[in-house]
């Protein structure tokens, strides 16, 4: 079994998102030997990684994973037509009623990504928030060059939004004008190519063609996500119908096991969950 993963290897299942959603699919087990988990997109390259490497130890064992969004990860497991959701969300008020048991898998945090040709390296939340509510529309508000500022938001079934609009709108809507795309590569990838654009990504998935900048003075690491000073900060969750059992436990077992949490967690740029802090 390997236990060894690079970050290339979580790099190319990212951008491999759109071929994991259309050949996948989220189709319950139609044999003990396959294990079917969907959901967010964030958490897809834990799954696909985890997933080879277990199949590895597991002789016969196929294991089918996809990203199509939190929310709706959590609808498909709900109705049974996939035996893991995903999801970089908590549960919601009436999510709880449907049966499902959480489990935490990682730690993660969301990075405000910029150009790396924008001057600006810190805001303060009320900037950020001003920014993707429409309050404040050109950089020179904020210190930067004269130029209209170019919102990135992801859609209505990202976990990650929904954690955005929870930890840093504080509910409230975002701009109605930003451009909407479906996944965290998309949105790293406008960011990288367009000066004025400013989105929000998975901290896993900073890599050195955007910028993430700093939010009240700290900028995001390992360290200040664990510290709690850090402010936006969020679990990675997958959920199963009831209690796992067979199958789905025994791959569960496997993503929590201090091996993975300790390198595959780690090489992926999330935070193994033992080390919530803060």
């Amino acid at each position: 079994m390997r236990q060894t993963v690079s970050r290339a290897r979580f790099l190319a299942a990212m951008f491999a998102i759109p071929v994991a959603v259309s050949v996948a699919g989220c189709r319950g087990s139609s044999a003990a030997t396959r294990l079917t988990i969907t959901g967010s997109t964030t958490l897809l390259p834990i799954a696909e990684v985890t997933g080879e490497d277990f199949q590895y130890g597991h002789s016969g064992v196929r294991i089918l994973a996809s990203g199509v969004g939190s929310s709706a990860g959590i609808e498909s497991v709900s109705q049974g037509s996939c035996d893991i959701g995903t999801s970089s969300r908590d549960l919601k008020p009436e999510e709880k009623a449907l049966g499902l048991v959480d489990t935490p898998v990682a730690y993660d945090a969301i990075a405000v990504v910029v150009n790396p040709a924008n001057p600006v390296r810190s805001l303060t939340s009320e900037q950020v928030r001003g920014i993707f509510q429409g309050r404040i529309t050109n950089w020179a508000e904020v210190g930067g060059p004269d130029l209209p500022i170019g919102l990135v938001n992801r859609d209505e079934a990202s976990g990650t939004r929904e954690a955005f609009t929870k930890i840093v709108l504080k509910g409230g809507a975002f701009d109605a004008r930003a451009a909407v795309l479906p996944g965290t590569g998309q949105v790293r990838a406008v960011v990288a190519g367009t000066p004025s654009a400013i989105g929000y990504i998975s901290y896993g998935f900073v890599t050195g063609d955007v910028k993430a900048v700093a939010i009240d003075g700290v900028a995001p690491s390992p360290e200040t996500v664990v510290s709690g000073r850090y402010p936006v900060r969020r679990l990675l969750h997958m959920l199963t119908k009831g209690e796992p059992t067979g199958l789905t436990k025994e791959y569960i077992d496997f993503v929590l096991s201090p091996a993975v949490q300790e390198k595959t967690v780690r090489d992926a740029g999330f935070l193994p969950v033992t080390e919530q802090g803060g």
